[in-house]
């Protein structure tokens, strides 16, 4: 029997295109014989939201409409929030000057990038990696905003901003009031950032990788309603009504024989005071 092996998001999408009576093997490897039109419908619903690109940028400096220029990028494939091993870096020639403090931060200088090939040779080529995925980053509207410029100089068209997931967003949901920086929230999480001695495009989008998938519910994010839905599905105690015998009160007053007893007894007693209080 011949099978389809998805194993990137890029296979997602050509299965979906592409989709016959041929068994479906996903990422988990469990073999799943469906109808062509069934199995379409579930490829889409993995497809849509959980695929999705890592990415950073490195420029530079803040402003891309004053000048500054996109030097650096790097992505990283995720499907079902687990990295496919699918990546795109690339370091860009911005045909000016680095300013100092900007290559104080990510350690990339103008000699370094001399030689490097510009945007607008690289731009296809990133465009066709990234499809039509979400894409991820940290304080996602700088990265856009760089990113689109370079489009918008090589006349190609923007990268919509719907496609936007910025952590930053996040992370306030989950932490408001925390500070909100990669490094802040890598310790925060426990993040290893040892080895980020400056900043780099692949790097910090490894490490942003590893963040996106604690503030989207961690590793284990199933557990706890795997959890619930057991606990629901327990046998539970039910409450049976029964019909009850009626009874008549008792009368709770004295008869005339125990009120004679009492005063007989009372008569015994050595002067009680409930008497000589009378």
């Amino acid at each position: 029997m011949n099978y389809r092996v998805i194993k990137t998001a890029e296979d997602l999408r050509k299965a979906i295109e592409t989709l016959t009576t041929q068994p479906v093997v996903g990422l988990d490897t469990e073999t799943t014989e469906l109808d062509p039109f069934t199995s379409r419908l579930r490829l889409i619903q993995l497809a849509a939201p959980d695929c999705v690109f890592i990415f950073d940028t490195e420029t530079t400096e803040l402003d891309p409409q004053s000048g500054d220029r996109l030097v650096e990028i790097g992505c990283i494939e995720m499907f079902n929030r687990v990295p496919t091993g699918r990546t795109y870096h690339a370091y860009f020639n911005p045909g000016r000057s680095m300013p100092a403090g900007a290559e104080a931060v990510h350690g990339l200088s103008e000699v370094f990038l001399s030689d490097k090939p510009v945007f607008a040779d690289k731009a296809a080529e990133l465009i066709e990696f990234l499809g039509d995925a979400k894409l991820v980053a940290h304080n996602a509207g700088f990265d856009f905003g760089f990113l689109n410029m370079e489009l918008e100089l090589c006349a190609m068209d923007p990268v919509c901003r719907t496609r936007m997931v910025d952590t930053v967003a996040l992370a306030k949901v989950r932490h408001p009031g925390a500070k909100l920086s990669l490094d802040a929230l890598c310790t925060r999480y426990g993040i290893d950032r040892s080895h980020r001695v400056k900043h780099g495009a692949l790097l910090d989008a490894e490490l942003l990788a590893q963040l996106y998938v604690e503030l989207t519910g961690g590793r284990q994010i199933g557990l706890g309603l795997v959890a619930e839905a057991a606990a629901n599905d327990s046998p539970r105690s039910t409450l049976v009504l029964r019909e009850r015998t009626y009874r008549a009160p008792r009368p709770h007053y004295a008869s005339e024989e125990e009120l004679a007893r009492h005063t007989a007894f009372v008569a015994t007693l050595n002067a009680p005071l409930w008497v000589s209080a009378r």
